[in-house]
C-alpha cells in the first residue's frame, strides 16, 4: 500500500528541484536519504524531510510492514505561484524579476515482487 507526502509552495525554481527529483526517482529510500543528506544543493534539505514524511505516512498505513523494501515509486515537481518583483535598471527603467516556487509530491511503496 502506497503513501503520499506533499511539499507545497517551496521557494525555489521547479527546474532546480527537478534535478534532485530525477536523481532519486525509483531508488530505495535508505539510499535516497543518504544521497540527500550529503548533497550540496539547497533544495536537498526539504526534499529529505519530505521523503522522511512519506516513510512515516507509510508506517502509519502499514502496521508491521517491512520498511527495508520501500522505494520512491513516483516523484514529480510542479510549478507553483510566481512572485513578480522589479529590479532597478539603467535610465530609470525597471527589470522584472520572477521569483518562482514549486510543489513536490512523493509516493513511496514497497518493491513489486514478481
Amino acid at each position: 500500500m502506497e503513501a503520499v507526502a506533499k511539499l507545497r509552495n517551496y521557494p525555489t525554481s521547479p527546474r532546480k528541484m527537478r534535478l534532485l527529483a530525477d536523481m532519486i526517482r525509483g531508488q530505495q529510500v535508505e539510499k535516497v536519504l543518504s544521497q540527500l543528506e550529503f548533497n550540496p544543493k539547497h533544495p536537498a534539505v526539504p526534499l529529505r524531510k519530505l521523503v522522511l514524511s512519506a516513510i512515516s505516512n507509510w508506517k502509519q498505513k502499514n502496521e508491521g510492514g517491512d520498511e527495508s523494501q520501500l522505494i520512491i515509486k513516483t516523484i514529480f515537481v510542479d510549478g507553483a505561484r510566481t512572485i513578480k518583483r522589479m529590479r532597478p535598471a539603467p535610465q530609470g527603467r525597471g527589470y522584472r524579476v520572477r521569483k518562482r516556487s514549486n510543489h513536490v509530491t512523493v509516493i513511496v511503496d514497497t518493491k513489486e515482487k514478481k
